[in-house]
């Protein structure tokens, strides 16, 4: 039985997760911003390099993803934590600093990036995003000891941050924050001044953009390793013809994997998966996309960090005496 229930974050027999996204609140949210907020909550200036370092990671690796330029990145960085400095002692709770601080870089980030030659501004139809019979049918075929999984092992990140480049900004932005910064459907939407249907959306076709864009990838990386051959699907078989009813759940998979989709919607489309050995291979194979998304890590260097926290923790304490002495001489 492919799954026990319709609720999220189910582990199933054949291997498939479901992902509860739009429950997530703060508690989830990364855990940086967390701790961020309960330091600043603390008033202790010792804890500032802390504060700043924490805020660093945050907006660095949201910016690299984002914009895909390590110089892009650190002039995005150091402008929102400039900015964020005489506001850091007044921010309570980390949905809210998660709103200002991703709004500010996504601002700061859109208005000074490069352009990009991976991705045209466009919209992605579903039909474009779909398995075609020959990938779907290397999707039915075993992987674990394929040269695409050696692949992934040593090259994971890299190829993974120029599929998220590859797919439009407006799709890209919406991955970033839901999948790879924790924010979630709601909060996400605050950013970005959307519907949270339109983040549903939009986030549905990141995911699948990326996938496609990471398949291909592995297998231009798996082609090359094998000296150009590539091994065509066993003898006698034949890729499956999608029908109508996978083409709907391929359509509608992200709100399936959520656990965002109603009961009896949700129950129907089991009952098609559970008995279709394609549907299966798909999901096992966008679950893997999203996986790699969430877990992605992008590490900003400690040394230039230290130096510019430095910089920062002097001009935030400089900011704090001057309203302490501001505060003094009203009172007088």
């Amino acid at each position: 039985m492919l799954l026990a229930e319709c609720g999220g974050g189910i582990n199933t027999a054949s291997g498939i997760n479901r992902y509860d996204g739009d429950s997530r609140g703060t508690t989830t949210m990364r855990t940086e911003l967390i701790k961020a907020t309960e330091l600043t909550r603390s008033h202790d200036p010792a804890s500032v390099d802390e504060v700043l370092r924490l805020l660093q990671n945050t907006v660095y690796s949201f910016s690299m993803k984002v914009c895909g330029h390590p110089e892009d990145a650190q002039d995005t960085m150091q402008e929102v934590l400039l900015r964020v400095l005489p506001h850091l002692k007044k921010i309570q709770e980390p949905k809210a600093l998660a709103v200002w601080l991703y709004t500010v870089a996504r601002n700061h980030c859109w208005r000074m990036r490069r352009k990009s030659v991976y991705a045209p501004q466009r919209t992605l139809s579903l039909d474009e995003l779909m398995p075609d019979e020959t990938e779907m049918g290397h999707l039915l075929q075993s992987s674990a000891d394929s040269p695409e999984e050696q692949v992934l092992e040593q090259e994971q990140n890299q190829l993974l941050h120029r599929a998220i480049l590859s797919i439009p900004p407006q799709y890209r932005i919406v991955l970033v924050l839901h999948d790879m910064e924790d924010l979630g459907t709601e909060l996400t939407a605050k950013v970005l001044g959307l519907k949270p249907g339109t983040v549903r959306v939009r986030l549905h076709r990141a995911r699948l953009a990326v996938r496609k864009a990471m398949a291909r990838l592995l297998d231009r990386e798996a082609t090359a390793a094998l000296g150009g051959f590539v091994s065509a699907l066993p003898a006698g078989s034949k890729p499956e013809s999608r029908s109508q009813a996978c083409r709907e759940i391929f359509a509608n998979l992200s709100e399936y994997m959520d656990g965002t989709m109603q009961e009896r919607t949700c129950e129907e489309m089991r009952g098609h998966i559970e008995a279709c050995p394609s549907c299966v291979a798909f999901i096992r194979d966008l679950q893997q996309a999203i996986d790699r998304c969430r877990h992605m890590q992008v590490v900003y260097n400690d040394e230039v960090a230290s130096k510019m926290r430095t910089l920062l923790t002097r001009e935030y304490l400089r900011l704090l005496e001057t309203a302490t002495a501001e505060k003094g001489s009203l009172s007088v």
